[in-house]
């Protein structure tokens, strides 16, 4: 039987929408679509590269919680509302993909709230012992 368990941040948005932060299904980690916020204060910065720092945080935490980090990470996605946003994150950006090369995707898209910048989903592959 494969392993499926969910890891919660301790966002609302969970409880309150019905999902988790990520899921892990055996080797594979899925990362749902993570903003900027800040989950133990519930705050967003208002500038897009602070969001961005702060989405890898979030993400990094919950990879760890997995058992994995982003080295193990295969697909990235990016969903912004501003396309012109993208390229000032890129810095921060490959700090965490830059070495991995993960298949990635940016979107430009709406989303859940206006003081949301920026998006990032990503799924990993993490090794199993």
């Amino acid at each position: 039987m494969t392993e499926r368990r969910a890891i919660l941040s301790g966002s609302t948005f969970e409880e309150q929408i019905g999902y988790a932060r990520a899921v892990v299904d055996g080797d594979w980690v899925h990362v749902s679509g993570t903003t900027g916020f800040d989950y133990t204060t519930m705050t967003i910065s208002e500038d897009v590269v602070e969001q961005a720092r702060q989405c890898l945080r979030n993400i990094g935490a919950a990879l760890a919680e997995a058992g994995c980090g982003f080295a193990d990470v295969v697909r990235v996605r990016y969903m912004l509302p501003d396309r012109d946003d993208f390229e000032p994150c890129w810095p921060v950006l490959r700090r965490c993909f830059g070495e991995v090369r993960p298949a990635a995707t940016m979107l430009m898209c709406g989303l859940a709230d206006p003081g949301m910048r920026i998006e990032i989903e990503v799924y990993a592959r993490r090794a199993i012992a």
